[in-house]
């Protein structure tokens, strides 16, 4: 019975004992299984959180990069040729391949960037001031012009930006963009980048001697006169030699007389002065301008144009055939990588006027966004000389007359003592062009052109001896020009002095035979007349008498008074005038002009300075004065503004 018993309690414990081990081991692989998920959640969670702050990083900007961009320096890097030697082995081929898969890496980010750049910026880890920098960057780039032009109207007027904001739209922006900063008024200087390094001058070699190299690569078949002897001038004679030429007194060895000292002072014949006019007359014809962009010309006269900071005259020539080249469009690229623009956009804001339009008309003749006209040699925008919102509803032009220049004849009087007190005086007191400073602000819708050309009164100072041009010879020129300039296309006004009233007639009289120049004749409202000489100048008469000295020019003997030209001028253009009711003012001179040291005379006397049209006022000074203002309330100023005025009345007010 014990034995039974215990048998039986024995396979109870079995019995009882085997769920109980069972019931175990469940909860065991339950704490595995809950263990091993866990785990796989935990990682899993872990690598998921990885990826999306990995991806975060990738389209976002690092404000770290930002700030490190603050501290650097822009320059641009000097290119240096792989040594061949470098050229092979195990580093070099790791260092391109190395190369090759960060210029991928890039490329994708840029990718992977488009996306949230054309949205609100809201996953773009970057400050607002930042954003607005690459916004305005992209949306200068954008189809719409009207948005391109806004774009770089706000870039010229932020000013409170930092300094590598403005480095980050000088390195990025397109040359459309460049050219627009550079003609904006108020741009700051650091939107544009230093010219990059010049090359490395040739081996005994000289800036002098890469000019006439590049000269005498130029074109030397189908030249007129005049360029086959500024080209022969340059290339054929030495300083020394040319200032021998000047010759002494009564030496009719030379090519001059001392009598030329009289006329005004004549300066230092340099070859590469003559080198640089030889260059400006190829560079107004279009293939020419090739040959000077291939030969590396724009570099060189970079070079010669920094050499040459204290020279005006040649800086200003250099100016010249930039701006030539620019009127072709082909060769706008190179001008841009060459750097000009920066040097340009830094002229254009000189205190100094002819330095100041030269560089506007450089820049005008690149800006195709909001420039259509084409402004050749000698035709110079005063006002506006920059991008600007306000209309332009009239143009007004002036004219000058023999010995006379595009800036000069315009400038306020007493200009020499003036500039000897302070070379930088303040333009509400004095101006070295009364057109520009002063009828720009009177009359804000104008714009004012004035045009240069080359005269004489003897043919011992003709800058060309072969260039015996007349009046109409000169105003068929001159025509073509304005009409490339858009001359035309708005009413205008003539304002002219002496001999370039002249003109203003014959160009007028021209223009009604051609029925393609016709808006010339439709669009003209008024006439200034300076002391123009309708009846012939005692100059003429003057040289004349002692014509075995001064060799009077030709534009000198058709102001005579019994020239046939200038009767049958004068003739026909009364009778055109009275038809077509041009509103005519004119004014004159009662007091002689000294010309030199030696000669004193009444240029241009009342009785030839009436046109028969129009009002007739005689001033107190002489014939240089006669179109310089003494001050901004002078009566000659005055009444000029007012005929302007009230002559394009209803214009302005459209």
């Amino acid at each position: 019975m014990p034995l039974g018993v215990c048998c039986a309690i024995c396979c109870r414990r079995i019995g009882t004992s085997a769920p109980r081990l069972k019931r175990h081991t469940s909860w065991r692989n339950i704490r595995n299984i809950i263990r091993f998920t866990g785990s796989l959640i935990l990682g899993g969670s872990l690598f998921f959180t990885y990826e999306v702050l990995a991806l975060r990083k990738l389209l976002t900007l690092d404000t770290e990069v930002v700030e490190r961009e603050k501290m650097k320096s822009y320059i641009y890097v000097h290119t240096v040729p792989v040594d061949k030697a470098e050229s092979h082995g195990l580093v070099w081929q790791a260092r391109k391949e190395l190369h090759k898969a960060v210029r991928k890496v890039l490329a994708a980010s840029a990718r992977l960037l488009r996306s949230p750049f054309a949205d609100s910026f809201s996953t773009v880890d970057i400050e607002d001031h930042d954003c607005a920098v690459w916004l305005l960057l992209r949306k200068s780039r954008e189809g719409d012009r009207a948005a391109r032009l806004e774009a770089v109207r706000e870039m010229s007027e932020a000013h409170h930006w930092h300094d590598y904001q403005y480095r980050i739209i000088a390195q990025a922006c397109d040359p459309r963009t460049l050219i627009g900063l550079a003609r904006s008024k108020e741009s700051d200087r650091r939107f544009f980048l230093p010219p990059p390094p010049l090359p490395s001058l040739k081996e005994d070699s000289s800036t002098e001697e890469e000019l006439r190299r590049l000269l005498a690569s130029l074109p030397q078949t189908e030249l007129d006169e005049c360029l086959q002897y500024f080209t022969a001038l340059a290339l054929s004679e030495s300083s020394q030699s040319l200032a021998a030429q000047k010759g002494g007194l009564w030496c009719f060895g030379g090519n001059g007389l001392p009598y030329a000292e009289s006329f005004g002072e004549v300066p230092s014949a340099t070859v590469e002065m003559f080198c640089l006019e030889a260059i400006v007359k190829h560079s107004e014809i279009p293939s020419h301008c090739d040959h000077i962009e291939a030969g590396g010309g724009l570099q060189l006269l970079q070079r010669l144009y920094q050499l040459h900071k204290d020279c005006p005259k040649v800086q200003r020539n250099i100016m010249r055939i930039i701006g030539n080249m620019a009127l072709n469009e082909h060769l706008h690229p190179a001008i841009v990588r060459s750097g000009w623009v920066s040097i340009m956009a830094e002229a254009l804001k000189s205190y100094h006027v002819m330095e100041a339009s030269h560089a506007a008309r450089t820049l005008a003749n690149l800006d195709r966004e909001t420039v259509h006209e084409k402004y050749q040699d000698g035709v110079y925008v005063l006002h506006p000389q920059c991008r600007t919102s306000q209309p332009i509803k009239a143009d007004v032009l002036f004219i000058h007359g023999l010995m006379g220049a595009a800036f000069k004849t315009w400038r306020q009087k007493d200009s020499e003592r003036v500039l000897m007190e302070n070379t930088l005086v303040d333009e509400d007191r004095y101006t070295t062009c009364w057109p520009k400073t002063w009828l720009a602000k009177d009359c804000p819708a104008l714009r004012i052109i004035s045009v240069e050309y080359d005269t004489s009164l003897s043919d011992w100072r003709a800058r060309c001896p072969m260039e015996r041009k007349s009046i109409a010879f000169r105003s068929t020129e001159l025509l073509s020009k304005l009409r490339a300039a858009g001359v035309g296309d708005r009413p205008m006004i003539w304002i002219s002095h002496s001999m370039g009233g002249l003109l203003v007639k014959k160009m007028l009289l021209e223009a009604s035979k051609k029925p393609e120049l016709g808006a010339f004749i439709n669009n003209t409202r008024g006439i200034i007349f300076y002391s123009v000489p309708h009846h012939g100048s005692r100059l003429a008469e003057y040289s004349v008498n002692v014509r075995y000295l001064l060799f009077p020019s030709l534009e000198v003997k058709e102001l005579s008074k019994d020239s046939p030209a200038l009767k049958a001028l004068q003739e026909d253009f009364v009778e055109f005038a009275k038809d077509k009711n041009f509103q005519v003012l004119n004014f004159v001179e009662t007091q002689p002009t000294f010309i030199g040291s030696m000669i004193k005379l009444h240029v241009v006397p009342v009785e030839s300075a009436d046109l028969g049209i129009g009002d007739l006022i005689p001033v107190d000074v002489n014939h240089l004065d006669i179109c310089k203002p003494k001050t901004k309330d002078a009566f000659l100023y005055q009444r000029t503004l007012q005929f302007i005025c009230e002559t394009l009345a209803k214009d302005l007010e459209n």
